[in-house]
């Protein structure tokens, strides 16, 4: 839920999203679709990826897919892009930060990876160096979703150089193991 309410700030930010946002918003401008849906209908399809990869799927991939993108719909409905520039950075800052704190508990339960993180390993464990993976996935989904007018700014930035410290800082303070 953690997850949906940072990605939802970002949304009403209107300063620019984390990659698959940018897609999951560009898919939904073009589609009676709302964007928390699109990101359920993109999870579904890239665990068809996993299928070549065998990855192992588990009760918080499935919460993971589904519960993201309800969270940021129903929460869109009720929150909008303040017309107060402080505050619109206070939610794309504290959007990221709530994002960083939600994937140390979703990954450090141990209940099974997102299916973006699962589509990683999965690639890695080919012989794709990870870093490499990784970057070339979020670019990739990055670009689609800018081409489709998903919001790409100084949010999308924060993002791409904030999540990394952020999960890094609390993973190891959330971890069940």
């Amino acid at each position: 839920m953690l997850y949906g309410w940072g990605s939802a700030l970002m949304v009403a930010s209107d300063l620019g999203l984390g990659p698959w946002e940018v897609l999951h918003q560009g898919v939904s401008f073009h589609t009676p679709i709302p964007i928390g849906t699109v990101g359920i209908i993109t999870g579904l399809a890239v665990l068809l990826l996993w299928i070549p990869l065998r990855e192992r799927f588990g009760l918080g991939t499935a919460l993971n897919v589904v519960l993201i993108g309800v969270v940021i719909d129903v929460t869109l409905i009720w929150l909008s892009t303040p017309s107060v520039e402080t505050l619109r950075w206070v939610y794309v800052v504290g959007g990221v930060v709530m994002i960083g704190v939600a994937t140390g508990y979703y990954i450090g339960a141990g209940l099974g990876p997102g299916p973006r993180d699962g589509l990683m390993t999965g690639l890695a464990r080919r012989g794709w160096p990870l870093g490499l993976v990784r970057m070339g996935i979020e670019l990739t989904v990055l670009l689609g979703g800018w081409l489709m007018g998903g919001t790409v700014g100084i949010g999308t930035v924060l993002f791409a150089f904030g999540i990394g410290p952020l999960v890094q800082v609390f993973l190891p303070r959330l971890s069940v193991a």
